[in-house]
């Protein structure tokens, strides 16, 4: 019991030091890629290439001001920030990042809690995010604040069903929804990584995730354009960049969670020896390292969109949610469970390669018609099509 109390508390100084480092380097990292796309330097003066901005950023905001609204909700105002923040580091407590630790204890589990209800667990956690953003717009007795927060409600609501219905197809798969058994499926070779017999529920969990992080194309909450800042206009200092800190922790999550849901985890692909016991430290180290590999594509692939494509209008963002994101998600639930009964009932395969090589051409021809179908407008119409209906 003391060793486990140990090794629990020591994983989560580790995480939570590791995530809080990282989302710091982010947002040098994003700055100096936006930089790069647009021909630019980017932050270099501060440290060698750059390294302490991120430091300095933090210290900046420790020392400006603390403002309050003179009519604000004081109470509600200091814990809106909080209440964004917490659940963006707390989801990541279930997400194995590598393969058991050998100690002289015994093998020590890298996830701070492998419960067996992990992956329920993380869709309650993301859905409490969107609190902290509706009660910092509403707290702020600010009307562009106000209608930020009311957007980011409304737009956690259009995709959140969405995204469960994505990952409902990954419980389908695996029958488990402990997060590590899920990662140990996935295991056995490359094709049977989920994305591959689920690329469409890769795709709409992806879309997902954009949406539901706030991040461009879905970054409406915050436009700047109409909103001035959005739900944190009246916001400074620290509880400002907590906002900001809660926003790039929830992309690390995001990223993680495709990365266990269907990329096969800590899995190094084209092997099998990192697989199975004995657990080993160089093994560890590696699986850790292909994890936080992939971790970091996914994150680069945040900030290409970012600096890519330009800000949806708010019906659009909202006929996408609702009239495509939704019935599509239902539609491939339903095709998908019909045909994974009738390979395993009626044809009596086992889940192995041949399995998952038929559910990949599935979704092939369903991802076919859906990308026709968008290219020609008749699921989603652009302002032209508005404008001539």
């Amino acid at each position: 019991m003391t060793f486990f109390v140990i090794a629990s508390a020591i994983k989560i100084l580790v995480v939570f030091t590791a995530l809080m480092s990282g989302v710091a380097l982010l947002t040098l990292v994003e700055r100096r890629v936006c930089a790069w796309m647009q021909d630019r330097l980017g932050p270099n003066r501060v440290g060698p290439f750059g390294l302490f901005q991120p430091v300095a950023d933090g210290l900046k905001n420790f020392l400006k001001e603390e403002t309050y609204p003179a009519l604000a909700d004081r109470v509600l105002f200091v814990l809106a920030p909080v209440a964004s923040f917490v659940p963006a580091l707390l989801t990541f407590a279930v997400i194995p990042f590598g393969t058991p630790l050998p100690t002289h204890w015994g093998d020590v589990p890298l996830v701070v809690a492998d419960l067996p209800v992990g992956f329920l667990y993380i869709l309650a956690l993301t859905s409490l995010g969107v609190y902290g953003i509706v009660l910092a717009g509403w707290s702020s007795n600010n009307k562009y604040a106000l209608l930020g927060g009311l957007r980011a409600g409304a737009q956690m609501i259009s995709y959140e069903i969405a995204m469960g219905m994505s990952t409902v197809a990954v419980l389908l798969l695996a029958g488990n929804v402990a997060m590590s058994e899920i990662v140990g499926r996935q295991s056995a070779s490359l094709l049977q990584w989920n994305v591959f017999p689920l690329a469409l529920a890769w795709f709409i969990f992806l879309v997902a995730a954009f949406a539901e992080t706030n991040r461009l194309p879905f970054d409406l909450p915050e436009a700047e354009g109409e909103l001035i800042a959005g739900y944190h206009t009246e916001y400074s200092s620290m509880k400002f960049s907590m906002f900001y800190i809660a926003e790039y922790s929830n992309m690390v999550t995001a990223s993680a969670l495709m990365v266990t849901l269907f990329f096969g985890g800590w899995d190094i692909p084209f092997t099998h020896w990192d697989n199975t016991a004995p657990w080993t430290v160089p093994k560890t180290l590696l699986t850790v390292g292909a994890f936080t590999t992939k971790v970091a594509l996914f994150l680069f692939l945040f900030i290409w969109v970012r600096w890519t494509l330009p800000r949806f209008r708010y019906d659009q963002l909202m006929a996408l949610g609702w009239k495509v994101m939704l019935p599509l998600a239902l539609a491939y639930v339903t095709v998908l469970a019909t045909a994974m009964w009738y390979l395993h009932a009626v044809l009596g395969w086992a889940y192995d390669a041949r399995f998952a090589a038929v559910l990949f051409g599935l979704n092939l021809v369903m991802a076919a018609a859906l990308f026709i179908g968008l290219d020609r407008g008749r699921i989603v119409s652009g302002a032209f099509a508005t404008r001539g209906g």
